[in-house]
């Protein structure tokens, strides 16, 4: 165990006792303070984040709502089933948006996820959810399902899923920033959005937190 005494000792003959080196290590720790100063970082934390406090992401880094102009993002609304987080859901809607009319709008709809999911199971599950929506045939069934199949990947945690609506067109998928394809059908963009969007969700809870702030 070394002696306090020598240990100071030490410490006093070493080099930064020099008046040069002293210097060097109150220019050094003045930077350090510059760099870090709670000033600095309040600037940096308002730049970064938007009204209400969430993170705000520049549209430029989400390609798929590139081509919606004027849009801007509520903030995310996180969904969970049993406990376990699914994903963060959350709107890219134009100025003058009304959700009661939401087919009418190009707008987008981010899935941010949590946790690993198979394609398919989102398939299946966006299947069971349309119809508490709205009634579907079973030709639409084989034929949506299908399609979401062959355009939803398995994912992973911080991957995402983005629909835009496209008015009288229907759907279009992105994965991670990339086009995925379409499903060229107003019915189906109208039932598939509803999910979130429609009073008979089986999450009225996330609807309205998702909605607050937007004009029915």
């Amino acid at each position: 165990m070394p002696k306090p005494l020598k240990t100071m000792q030490a410490m006093r003959s070493r080099p930064f006792a020099h008046p040069a080196s002293c210097v060097a290590l109150i220019v050094s720790a003045w930077l350090v303070l510059a760099l870090f100063s709670p000033a600095q970082a309040q600037t940096q934390t308002q730049t970064q984040t938007q009204a209400g406090g969430h993170p705000l992401t520049a549209q430029f880094s989400r390609p798929e709502v590139a081509a919606l102009k004027g849009v801007v993002p509520t903030p995310p609304v996180r969904l969970r089933v049993w406990g376990f987080e699914v994903y963060d859901a959350r709107l890219w809607t134009p100025v003058g948006f009304r959700y009661g009319q939401a087919v009418q709008f190009p707008f987008a709809l981010e899935l941010q996820y949590l946790r690993k999911l198979e394609g398919a199971a989102i398939a299946s599950r966006s299947i069971d959810e349309m119809r508490r929506v709205g009634s579907l045939s079973e030709a639409q069934v084989q034929n949506w399902q299908s399609a979401m199949r062959d355009l939803f990947p398995n994912v992973s945690a911080g991957e995402r899923i983005t629909g835009v609506n496209l008015p009288g067109i229907g759907a279009e998928f992105w994965v991670n920033g990339q086009r995925a394809g379409a499903i060229q059908d107003v019915a189906f963009a109208r039932l598939f959005f509803g999910i979130w969007l429609d009073e008979r969700t089986s999450e009225p809870q996330m609807r309205a937190q998702l909605l607050q702030g937007l004009q029915p």
